[in-house]
């Protein structure tokens, strides 16, 4: 690896933080920007499944994120219309050869913010924020960066770029790729509140079922905080999303519950996925690649395999290890598990949550009780993880 080989990666997410870690260990320059002032701390990601934990555990991080968040094995479907509960627990069904049996519960800008720690601990890794890309420029050897901060336009350059900046990216906008897909007409709300839900039959991690009034309810951490996401109609007027809320509970909640509301953050729902991966020696992850709708917690796990896929791909082209070509096999291939298997079951998870056809809905249910009574046949879980995981990177 020559000493001029850098990195910039743009947007200090969880995705970017993680690519950009992995990147640092094996000894890459790397530079993270974003412009917000500091990381985000609204509502996102919350429940972290064993395939995301094994990636942390490989970058040194397990620990310290086992340390902080709340571990869960068990999760529950809710049909209150019937009454049913379909409750499983993954310590009953785990894949072969898997070590970690349980998810951890916290907040994406805790995972975000214990990432960084560590990337700032190595001094060829630093971050900054209230840096706002506005322009890049690509060459045979390099890229060029046009960065406005408080003190004034800057320019970065790097051998080559990252663009972990979400959905609305400007790395995917300012390459001239289409996000292409569909924008769902719900409007996603994610609250954070503070309410016992154990004592009213849930478990740590839940979904419920309803055409309406359907919700993902899992704990936050090991306080007493809980998420509540549910849908509503995206043409409603978001100013007024806490004037509507409390008769939403009313509805979602138990009879009478007692809550305080911590946070909440609307967000639109995409199922989308950029045109390319890859163009020259700018590549995009997560987010910026591609958005689904967080039903069934898939968005950030494969965007998190995203970053365990580029540290491996990225870093052998850098030390020397492999050519370019493994580039566009990552390019390639991480487009082909968002648009064959992510998305597809995401979109599947918000269908059954708020099926409106009766017959549909108790197909769903049938074939729910079916999967929990299978509890010692692992080959469908096997199968799932693989899938998302997809091929490794030929390095």
């Amino acid at each position: 690896m020559g000493a001029q080989q850098s990195v910039v990666v743009v947007g200090a997410g969880p995705v970017g933080f993680l690519t950009a870690l992995g990147l640092a260990q094996k000894g890459v320059d790397v530079t993270v920007i974003d412009s917000e002032p500091a990381v985000v701390r609204s509502p996102r990601a919350a429940v972290y499944f064993h395939t995301t934990l094994a990636i942390l555990d490989k970058l040194g991080l397990l620990e310290e994120a086992d340390a902080i968040g709340y571990r869960n094995s068990r999760f529950a479907m809710h049909w209150p219309a019937t009454g049913d509960v379909i409750r499983t627990d993954m310590r009953d069904n785990p894949e072969p050869g898997q070590r970690i049996t349980h998810n951890l519960h916290f907040g994406q800008h805790l995972l975000a913010e214990l990432v960084m720690a560590h990337l700032l601990r190595l001094p060829n890794a630093r971050v900054r924020f209230g840096h706002r890309l506005t322009g890049l420029e690509q060459s045979e050897d390099g890229v060029r960066l046009s960065v406005d901060t408080a003190a004034g336009p800057t320019e970065f350059r790097a051998d080559w770029v990252i663009g972990s900046d979400g959905a609305r990216s400007t790395v995917r906008r300012l390459l001239g790729l289409a996000f292409e897909g569909h924008t769902w007409p719900d409007r996603f709300v994610a609250t954070n509140i503070e309410y016992d839900f154990a004592p009213h039959g849930f478990e740590d991690a839940n979904m419920v079922v309803d055409p309406v009034d359907w919700a993902v309810i899992a704990k936050l951490g090991r306080d007493n905080l809980w998420r509540v996401t549910y849908g509503e109609d995206a043409r409603l007027d978001e100013a007024a999303i806490l004037e509507r809320l409390p008769e939403r509970f009313a509805r979602i909640l138990p009879p009478g519950a007692s809550y305080r509301i911590d946070n909440f953050s609307p967000y639109s729902v995409h199922e989308r996925c950029a045109t390319h991966f890859r163009v020259g020696r700018v590549l995009l992850a997560g987010d910026a690649a591609h958005a689904c709708n967080p039903c069934g917690g898939l968005g950030l796990t494969t965007g998190v395999i995203d970053a365990d896929a580029l540290i491996a791909a990225l870093g052998a082209v850098i030390m020397g290890e492999a050519d370019e070509s493994v580039l566009d096999f990552y390019a390639r291939e991480r487009r082909r598990v968002f648009l064959e298997v992510t998305s597809p079951l995401a979109s599947n998870f918000k269908r059954m949550l708020s099926e409106t056809d009766p017959a549909r809905q108790a197909a769903d249910k049938a074939q729910a009780m079916a999967n929990a009574a299978n509890e010692h046949d692992a080959g469908a879980a096997t199968t799932l993880s693989a899938m998302i995981r997809g091929a490794p990177m030929p390095v």
